[in-house]
């Protein structure tokens, strides 16, 4: 949905970047599944983002994308939607990662409950990381990346 104007390349590069965050940030739960994979080699590529992520480093680039770009009316909206939707994709990743273990502890007695948890770590993961690619390529290509509920959030906020 490329109403609000023409990207420029630059702009496009600017806006696939903030999906590497929510990709970094779900590589945990899909160790295990890229070890058995044999893709070690895309843990090796987002570690330096990974530490973008942690602890206080992450709320810091956090509150610094959200209150510099998302907020700045002088930045292209084609750039803002995508760091929001990006931030919006990181925030419900964290929301479920304290989610999930809190599950596990309470249903700890089911028989298979490891299967269970290894089953809904990849799937995260593989959610996250699916959404993450599409939001690259569609950046790149210079077109929103529409993700149902999640856009239209964004383009609710966005003024």
């Amino acid at each position: 949905m490329s109403w609000r104007g023409s990207t420029s390349p630059s702009d496009r590069i600017f806006a696939s970047l903030p999906y590497l965050l929510p990709m970094a940030a779900a590589l945990p739960y899909g160790v295990q599944l890229l070890e058995q994979l044999g893709l070690t080699a895309i843990v090796q590529l987002l570690a330096p983002v990974m530490f973008l992520n942690s602890g206080f480093i992450g709320l810091a680039v956090f509150i610094a994308l959200f209150a510099l770009v998302v907020n700045n009316p002088n930045i292209s909206h084609f750039i803002r939607f995508n760091v929001f939707q990006s931030l919006l994709v990181g925030i419900i990743l964290s929301l479920l990662s304290l989610v999930l273990p809190l599950l596990i502890k309470m249903f700890i007695f089911l028989p298979g409950i490891d299967v269970i948890n290894q089953t809904l770590s990849n799937t995260l993961f593989l959610g996250v990381f699916a959404l993450g690619i599409y939001g690259i390529v569609q950046s790149l290509l210079g077109r929103y990346a529409e993700v149902p509920t999640i856009s239209e959030v964004v383009y609710s906020q966005l003024r």
